[in-house]
């Protein structure tokens, strides 16, 4: 499946002096989930390196649903979820182990043309294994 998981525990140094998660370090629980992604997907990494592509965010917008705090074991799910003609939509969810949702984000990225620095059409092979990844939404259970 095209859907990565990964398990992450909420540390001291993950609070903010509320003791709760600080809302930037779910923007970092999900980067380490797109880096299991694309380390599960070496095929997609390949197909960028040799289009000379690189993989930019331009847009995340996400909704915080509940505080994890310390002790708490998270699962951080990424999956591609849309492919347009110039840009792309990565979905992420973190629940905790006992399924409740923490928070949720939808992240827009473009690919960079290396040489040229500006944002290029999705297309050829890179597209093909982009699309070919796509999940549905509801595979996250909402």
């Amino acid at each position: 499946m095209s859907l990565s998981s990964i398990q992450l525990r909420v540390r001291g140094y993950h609070l903010d002096g509320y003791g709760h998660v600080n809302n930037a370090r779910y923007l970092e629980f999900m980067e380490e989930g797109r880096w299991a992604f694309f380390d599960e997907h070496p095929a997609l990494m390949k197909e960028l390196h040799d289009a000379g592509r690189a993989f930019v965010v331009v847009n995340l917008n996400i909704d915080y649903r509940a505080a994890a705090v310390q002790g708490d074991d998270l699962v951080v799910m990424t999956g591609i979820v849309e492919v347009g003609e110039r840009s792309a939509v990565c979905h992420h969810q973190i629940r905790r182990k006992d399924g409740q949702l923490v928070a949720k984000a939808d992240l827009t990225f473009v690919l960079l043309d290396v040489r040229a620095n500006k944002a290029s059409p999705i297309e050829g092979h890179v597209r093909d294994t982009l699309t070919s990844l796509i999940v549905e939404k509801a595979v996250f259970a909402d």
